[in-house]
């Protein structure tokens, strides 16, 4: 395949049938990480994406900070430099971008994966080969299918939210990414959730001056709660700053507005006046791609079964890394352990694929 800058066009009929030692679907940090290590073993790469570079990292709210510190963010022996020790939304972007074109990575953004398909060949692992169907989401993205000795699953969860599934879930006040407070000042708000999301939206939202409601199904706000949110949050529901409806459900969403229930007295509604209304109910990853090409996932959990050393899945040279194998255990993979699975399972692709040596670990 021939390789452009980072999201450059190519023609789409260019590629169709045009071969891999690996094909990574995700172009998130772990991705990326996956995709160094590859061109470090010697094996010829292609990067897809449905969306840009980090597209998950893009998502997140305008002006949000880290919880980790920098240095558990770096990719490929990248220094990621930033201001305080925490970097922000803007300084990951930023270095993720210059780490993608630093590296020279073959990397197609705006290319939708639907397919992944073992083909039909040798018994040897070192000569499987897999069909990787694509079509564009922009002009430049890349539509038709690319073959590949070996495929590596890094998609996160991001673009998987968990819905309500009540009536009005689509309407445009609601959504289920936040974004930023300004907007919202001196404006009815309601949050849904009692997560770590939830709990930074609402305080957000509560400095900028808007009128905030969060509505939870449970007691309190989550156990998960990170330390360092919870009293601030509770000094504020305490005050009255911020109201707090627990044990609470959404029933549907109107305009202007969300109509909730207690959990114990579904019939006693009432209705919660909402310019905006942030679902922020958590995440989880989508297996049906790895699915289709006959990778296991365990039926509660949808975690994908995979080798824990090389994390490859039953089906030879197919591989899921980071938070793609959480299923709906999002919460246990972060940035840093899924930097492990990446480095575990190249080790692995360099040891059956590549030449005879190991990838650079850095």
């Amino acid at each position: 395949m021939s390789t452009a800058a980072p999201g450059g066009a190519h023609n789409a009929s260019e590629q169709s049938g045009d071969s891999n030692d690996v094909v990574i679907v995700g172009a998130g940090p772990i991705g990326i990480q996956c995709a160094i290590l590859a061109a470090r073993a010697g094996l010829s790469h292609l990067l897809l994406d449905q969306g840009p570079v980090v597209a998950a990292i893009a998502r997140y709210p305008v002006y949000m900070l880290f919880f980790t510190t920098s240095e558990r963010l770096e990719v490929g022996g990248h220094p990621l430099v930033t201001a305080a020790d925490k970097p922000t939304r803007k300084e990951a972007l930023d270095y993720y971008r210059k780490v993608v074109a630093n590296e020279g990575l073959n990397m197609r953004t705006f290319s939708r994966v639907t397919g992944v398909a073992q083909l039909d060949g040798p018994d040897s692992r070192s000569d499987t080969r897999f069909a990787v169907t694509a079509e564009a989401t922009a002009p430049s993205g890349l539509s038709g299918t690319v073959t590949a000795r070996a495929v590596v699953v890094a998609t996160g969860y991001f673009d998987n939210p968990n819905v309500l599934d009540v009536p009005g879930e689509d309407m445009e006040q609601v959504t289920h990414y936040y974004t930023e407070a300004h907007p919202y000042f001196g404006r009815p708000v309601v949050i849904v959730g009692g997560g770590s999301s939830a709990a930074d939206a609402a305080l957000d939202l509560y400095r900028a001056g808007a009128n905030v409601t969060i509505v939870h199904r449970g007691e309190d706000m989550k156990r998960t709660l990170k330390y360092w949110i919870r009293p601030n949050l509770e000094n504020r529901i305490k005050e009255g700053s911020i109201a707090a409806r627990f044990q609470t459900v959404v029933k549907r969403f109107e305009s202007g507005g969300v109509v909730v229930a207690p959990i114990h007295d579904p019939g006693d509604e009432q209705r919660l006046e909402a310019d905006q209304v942030f679902v922020l109910t958590g995440y989880s990853a989508p297996t049906w791609l790895i699915e289709v090409a006959g990778a296991r996932v365990d039926p509660e959990t949808r975690k994908a079964e995979v080798d824990r050393d090389t994390y490859e899945t039953n089906v030879p040279n197919l591989y899921v890394v980071g938070s793609a194998a959480a299923g709906t255990k999002t919460s246990e993979i972060f940035v840093e352990n899924g930097l492990v699975h990446a480095r575990a399972a190249m080790a692995d692709l360099a040891r059956k694929l590549g030449p005879a040596r190991e990838p650079v670990k850095r």
